[in-house]
C-alpha cells in the first residue's frame, strides 16, 4: 500500500516507511527533523520537467505523460519503492502546496499501475 503525505505534516505510526521522492530538499526543515527512511531523488521528475510544470495545474496532464516517459526510462528510480511496499505501507512524501497536482501523486498513480500490471501476469 503506498499513501502520500505532505512533509509539513507531522510523521505517524501509520505511515510505514517514509519516503522523499523530492529532487530538491524542502523548504524549512531541517534533515535530521523529517523523519525518513530513504531520499529517493531520481524518482523525481527531471529538473527541466520540474521547471517546465512549474506547478500549473493546466499543464497536469502533459506533466503525467512526460514524467511516465521518464520513470519508464529509469526503473532503478522507483522500484526500490515497489520493494518497500511489498513490505508493508510506505508514505510517499511531498513538499507541493498543491496536493492533487503534484509529482507524488503521479509516481503513485504510475507505481500502483505498474503493480497491478505485474499481478495480472
Amino acid at each position: 500500500m503506498i499513501q502520500i503525505k505532505r512533509v509539513y505534516d507531522q510523521p505517524a505510526k501509520t505511515d510505514g516507511a517514509r519516503i522523499l521522492a523530492e529532487r530538491l530538499w524542502p523548504r524549512g526543515i531541517k534533515k535530521e527533523a523529517l523523519k525518513l527512511n530513504n531520499w529517493l531523488k531520481e524518482a523525481a521528475p527531471s529538473t527541466e520537467l520540474r521547471k517546465w510544470f512549474s506547478h500549473d495545474p493546466a499543464k497536469w496532464p502533459e506533466f503525467q505523460r512526460r514524467y511516465r516517459a521518464e520513470l519508464d526510462k529509469h526503473p532503478d528510480a522507483w522500484q526500490p519503492i515497489l520493494d518497500a511496499a511489498k513490505r508493508g505501507k510506505v508514505t510517499l512524501l511531498f513538499s507541493s502546496h498543491d496536493a492533487e497536482h503534484n509529482n507524488v501523486v503521479a509516481l503513485t498513480a504510475y507505481l500502483e499501475k505498474r503493480s497491478n500490471s505485474k499481478r495480472k501476469r
